[in-house]
């Protein structure tokens, strides 16, 4: 299995042949077209991400120290961002997911292009990305 760092690298790789910032919308757009549906039952008020301009929810389990990511968004870029984000950190332990910010995101140039509300709903996912991770982090030493 790819590492978290192997999977941003990946994604910084795909954009750089991207010049043109219409091409890399509409990639981020296509990740969001592939991204997993959530669970029944997850979108939720709960799993609803506050700051975001437009409505996005994420939902993590752990599964065998693991965690999986589910997202989904009513607006397309949005969803693309949360796909990638969801790409990136599904499928690895609370720890790894810690101790490896989204530097791709500011390395692809995302984070510039987007408008102030835009950037804070992302601030958002990202910190509620690493909320989940740090409570499944205590949640497995509390079982040691």
């Amino acid at each position: 299995m790819e590492t978290i760092k192997e999977k941003q690298e990946a994604l910084i790789k795909e954009f750089e042949s991207l010049t043109d910032w219409d091409d890399k919308y509409s990639k981020i757009i296509e990740y969001g077209k592939s991204l997993a549906e959530m669970p029944e039952g997850t979108h939720s008020d709960k799993n609803k991400i506050e700051g975001c301009q437009s409505q996005v929810w994420i939902y993590a389990e752990l599964k065998d120290g693991k965690v999986y990511f589910y997202g989904d968004s009513d607006a397309l870029i949005v969803k693309g961002l949360v796909a990638m984000l969801v790409n990136v950190y599904s499928g690895h332990s609370p720890e790894e997911i810690l101790t490896n910010p989204p530097e791709f995101l500011n390395k692809i140039g995302v984070a510039s292009h987007l408008s102030p509300t835009r950037q804070n709903g992302l601030s958002s996912m990202v910190k509620q990305i690493q909320l989940y991770a740090l409570a499944f982090k205590t949640l497995l030493a509390k079982k040691k």
